[in-house]
């Protein structure tokens, strides 16, 4: 049998030292890491074990489909921002 590769958007913020990942798609699908790199090994590890388990279990496994968009808005001037 033929394999399926599933795709899924990760979102790694800054978490103090940390990184914090998570997978908007799969409920309770978070990992952390000290780097970026890291983070994203930890997330790919943790989407499988969602995965793997969630077949064991019989639950349906979400396909990843997501529509994607970033929006940008104004802000006055001397609006202060924090760039973490």
């Amino acid at each position: 049998m033929k394999s399926k590769v599933l795709t899924y958007k990760t979102i790694i913020e800054k978490d103090g030292k940390y990184f914090h990942g998570y997978v908007p798609t799969l409920p309770g699908c978070h990992t952390s890491g000290a780097t970026i790199d890291e983070t994203k090994k930890n997330l790919k590890e943790a989407i499988k074990a969602w995965v793997d388990t969630s077949a064991d279990l019989g639950w349906p496994i979400p396909s990843g489909d997501v529509i994607e968009s970033v929006e940008s808005v104004e802000i006055p001037p001397n609006t202060q921002v924090n760039y973490a």
